[in-house]
């Protein structure tokens, strides 16, 4: 969950470093570090805190064209300046930075390294004592680097300097991202293109357990066995706008308003020439012949799938399952004959979805990755990939790519549904045209949010969501958005539940939000609400056009009604984005979080 970065050329390397580790502060911001190479050899920085604090201590008198950086997400170890990357080998001859989890590094420290003075509690600094000790021992720095990945279990990206090599940088990566990015008289390392598209847009991809040598004037991948490996670099597509906030004051302020843009960007994406909606062949067919289909995802991917199962099972008719990646990882259910496996992934580098993925490749079953990230892991090991084409998101809460990946499962359900002769009663196209409208009106409405968070969510210390069907769906959700960026205890509930128990959290003046947007539960969910408001709840009732009555708080525009949770979920994004806000917190960066999941 951390971010690399690395540079060696033509330029000073410090300030490419920095602006890189900015780009990918959304992967963690524990704590900062680069290490550049002069004439005086490897100089550290490293600090706890945000890139900005890092930048406050790095000496810019320091001239060096060869670097590595990294951006910490803390596994091992507290955050704190100790615990940052770069970490140095005893010597000071070697320093590294590391993306992962070595899952066997006690075992490495017992086994190698009692006789080395370790300085931090990480397990990354194992890694570059542990090549230092092999060279020591007569290897070359490629053999002992080499010696040492096939000791590690775990994941990792790793970049590697020498000081008595300044002219070249040692990478290797194993089930966490990483890319080379090649210029003219440079070459550069991160763990995302965006970091580097300062310098470049060209970037190869790196595959698990191979090892790169990147020098200014070229890039060498080998395998494990020292076999030259030959590929070309392609283009990132990616406009240097697109991560950038302009005149937002967040990120996530503007990617709730991107929503609108995104969902019609999706349906020209998925439409062919006669104005269709279709999806690779293969794919239907693959859905088609499914008996049953098993979505795998986590946090807000995980929500979006409770929703596309309902998509799915409504107009394809095709049975579906819904899990927690970390949970079916070690407790995969009774599989039927010809199951179907799909990823929701925004990053497509989910490390709990990638560890299914293995096994259930090892099963021989098929799968099929729906992913923001073209190229990315889970894009590149499924048999099949569909893109959300959401753009860049920065923040760590998600908004956009939840909406498209609700949108995508939709066209997905459609398109094979219509293959397979069902009749479908759904013009999706035009439909969907209508909800990218309704979500303008709401984005237009931002001031009603703020005031509807002030009056609510000032200074509680919870609040409940509260709804049924496809709400309660959508509830999850929000609860996870607000809890993640204002810290709110918060909690989704299907409002039929609460009387088996939930209710005895209900206090004087709690907050209960209930969505009420499917007609055949209106009276139901409402019922729900007078039982809240009746222990002393402060009630909060979001309708949708044509269900509305007096007491409702805020009404939706109507769109169909099985589209509803690309609509309501918006109210909920502001309400927490307002919320965080009025609480003075960090909005795109929430504590404790991480954009990109890269670790089990």
């Amino acid at each position: 969950m951390c971010g690399i970065v690395g540079y060696i050329g033509n330029q000073d390397s410090k300030e490419v470093l920095l602006r890189g580790l900015e780009k990918l502060e959304y992967r963690g911001y524990d704590s900062a570090g680069i290490a550049v190479m002069g004439e005086d050899g490897v100089q550290v920085f490293k600090e706890k805190g945000r890139i900005a604090d890092l930048r406050n201590i790095v000496d810019y008198d320091v001239r060096a064209k060869t670097g590595i950086g990294h951006t910490r997400w803390a596994t091992h170890g507290v955050p704190s300046q100790m615990n940052a990357h770069p970490h140095k080998s005893a010597s000071g001859r070697f320093t590294l930075v590391h993306n992962g989890v070595i899952e066997n590094y006690e075992i490495v420290k017992r086994e190698y390294l009692m006789d080395v003075p370790l300085v931090s509690d990480t397990d990354t600094e194992v890694i570059v004592q542990l090549i230092e000790l092999f060279v020591n021992k007569g290897a070359s720095v490629e053999a002992a680097f080499c010696q040492t990945l096939e000791l590690l279990k775990g994941s990792y990206a790793i970049a590697l300097l020498d000081e008595q090599n300044p002219n070249m940088i040692y990478v290797a990566k194993n089930k966490s991202p990483l890319l080379v990015g090649v210029g003219e008289d440079f070459n550069v390392v991160a763990s995302d293109a965006m970091a580097m598209l300062q310098v470049t847009d060209q970037f190869v991809e790196l595959m698990d357990q191979e090892i790169v040598l990147v020098t200014e004037d070229g890039v060498t991948i080998k395998d494990l066995t020292g076999e030259v490996i030959n590929r070309n670099p392609y283009t990132a597509e990616l406009d240097a706008s697109d991560i950038e906030k302009g005149t937002y004051p967040h990120f996530m302020l503007k990617e709730i308003d991107e929503q609108p843009l995104v969902l019609r960007k999706i349906i020209q994406k998925y439409q062919n020439d006669n104005g269709e909606l279709t999806i690779n062949e293969e794919i239907v067919q693959a859905v088609n012949e499914a008996d049953r289909i098993h979505i795998i995802a986590a946090g807000t991917s995980y929500h979006a799938g409770l929703l596309g199962k309902q998509f799915i099972e409504k107009l394809a008719v095709v049975p579906v399952e819904v899990h927690i990646a970390s949970e079916f990882v070690y407790n995969m259910p009774l599989l039927s004959a010809k199951p179907l496996f799909i990823f929701i992934s925004q990053s497509g580098e989910t490390a709990d979805s990638r560890a299914v993925l293995v096994q259930i490749k090892k099963l021989g079953h098929k799968s099929l990755t729906i992913t923001n990230v073209p190229g990315s892991t889970l894009s590149r090991e499924a048999d099949y990939t569909l893109l959300l084409h959401a753009g860049p998101e920065i923040a760590v809460a998600s908004t956009k790519a939840y909406t498209a990946q609700l949108a995508v499962l939709a066209i997905l359900a459609e398109v094979t549904a219509k293959r397979s002769g069902k009749e479908i009663k759904l013009d999706l196209v035009r439909e969907l045209g209508i909800v990218a409208n309704a979500m303008e009106i709401l984005c237009d409405s931002k001031e009603e949010f703020e005031k509807m968070a002030k009056e609510y969510l000032t200074t509680t210390r919870n609040a409940f969501f509260i709804g049924r069907g496809v709400d309660y769906y959508v509830c999850l959700e929000s609860a996870l958005k607000l809890k993640e960026i204002s810290y709110i205890q918060a909690e989704g509930f299907a409002g039929g539940e609460l009387k088996h128990g939930t209710i005895a959290l209900v206090e004087e003046g709690t907050p209960i939000i209930a969505l009420a947007t499917q007609e055949g539960v209106n009276l139901s969910i409402r019922g729900n609400v007078k039982e809240v408001v009746a222990r002393g709840a402060n009630p909060c009732i979001i309708s949708m056009k044509g269900l509305e009555m007096s007491e409702d708080r805020f009404v939706i525009p109507e769109v169909h009604e099985l589209l509803t949770p690309l609509i309501s979920v918006i109210p909920m994004q502001l309400f927490a984005y307002y919320a965080a806000l009025i609480r003075d917190c960090d909005v795109d960066k929430p504590r404790n979080l991480a954009k990109s999941v890269t670790v089990e």
